[in-house]
């Protein structure tokens, strides 16, 4: 199922739920006072921004201030210890990543917690879409020319958000598709990347759309292809890695929410609910997209089998490619 089919599907789904009734006391009581929702990353990027405007959404809703703390560190991991260990009582949630469920079980291998014990799914947050692009100073302007320049044998290279980032993954996987490789050459955060790809200096980088956009926009950077299995609203002009003339490619980063594990059924459907709802706000979707993300939500039950299938798909490639960081 394509990724939109299964946001169409979960929201339905929630939608739905959001009218049961039946939902029992705890859930009617729930809450009577502020909830506090952890992201694990720094103020100011995509997922805080997410987090903040879905928030402000959810206070709305449950009539309690939502207030978000950011824990950044270790790959999301000290934030992921601080729910786990948190009172399963419904007053903290975290954002969780993708590198938070479905990778870092694989890249570490004594991750001290379990992410399917440990931490309780609640919704679907957000998808942050990726883009590869080229430095105008290349040769490079199309995805048969990236191909080939890949597989010439000349020392390739490509700008990468760390081991195991999302954006390192996806082009760990299109290198695998066609038997090529390439250098990843480490960054500390995206604008320094993304400025190295459009000086020139790397000729090449999987980036987030909504960091990219205004650089490809201005000129400083060349789109070549997004791996979805649908053009972006956001660059509608920018062809699919199919389109392209390359291997059919679907790979995006994406964020999710969770609770401590023995929260109760009624609790974390009532925040499902909310988090569904603010999802579904004209305002919010507005928002949302103006940075470059796509609103998702689902029921927990939806999340927990969408993060479980990424779970096992970037597994083989993990496996594939033998990356850890440790």
């Amino acid at each position: 199922m394509s990724r939109r089919g299964f946001i169409r599907r979960t929201l339905g789904i929630a939608a739905a739920l959001a009218l049961a009734t039946g939902a029992g006391p705890a859930a009617a009581e729930y809450p009577d006072h502020p909830i506090r929702w952890l992201v694990p990353f720094s103020a100011g990027g995509g997922s805080d921004l997410a987090t903040r405007i879905v928030a402000r959404h959810v206070s709305q809703t449950l009539g309690q201030p939502v207030v978000v703390e950011n824990r950044p560190g270790a790959a999301t991991i000290v934030a992921a210890q601080e729910t786990a260990r948190a009172a399963p009582d419904g007053y903290t949630l975290m954002t969780a990543g993708m590198s938070t469920l479905a990778l870092n079980p694989w890249l570490y291998k004594q991750l001290p917690y379990d992410p399917w014990k440990d931490l309780k799914p609640v919704s679907t947050l957000v998808a942050l879409p990726i883009v590869l692009v080229a430095s105008p100073a290349s040769d490079l302007d199309n995805l048969p020319e990236v191909m080939a320049f890949l597989k010439s044998g000349k020392q390739a290279s490509y700008a990468s958000l760390g081991v195991g980032s999302p954006h390192h993954l996806a082009m760990e996987l299109f290198l695998s598709m066609f038997g090529a490789q390439a250098t990843a050459i480490p960054y500390k955060g995206t604008p320094p990347a993304l400025q190295d790809v459009a000086s020139g200096v790397v000729p090449l980088m999987m980036a987030d759309l909504a960091a990219a956009r205004p650089l490809i926009q201005a000129g400083k950077l060349r789109a070549i292809a997004v791996p979805a299995n649908q053009r972006s609203e956001q660059l509608p002009d920018v062809p699919t890695f199919g389109e392209a003339g390359g291997p059919p490619l679907e790979a995006t980063a994406w964020q999710g929410v969770v609770a401590p594990p023995r929260t109760p059924k009624a609790v974390v459907d009532k925040l499902s609910q909310a988090i569904v709802a603010a999802l579904q706000s004209p305002d919010v979707i507005k928002q949302l997209k103006l940075q470059g993300m796509e609103p998702m939500g689902s029921t927990p039950d939806a999340f927990f089998d969408y993060a479980h299938r990424e779970y096992t798909n970037w597994g083989v490639v993990i496996r594939q490619k033998n990356i850890s960081v440790d």
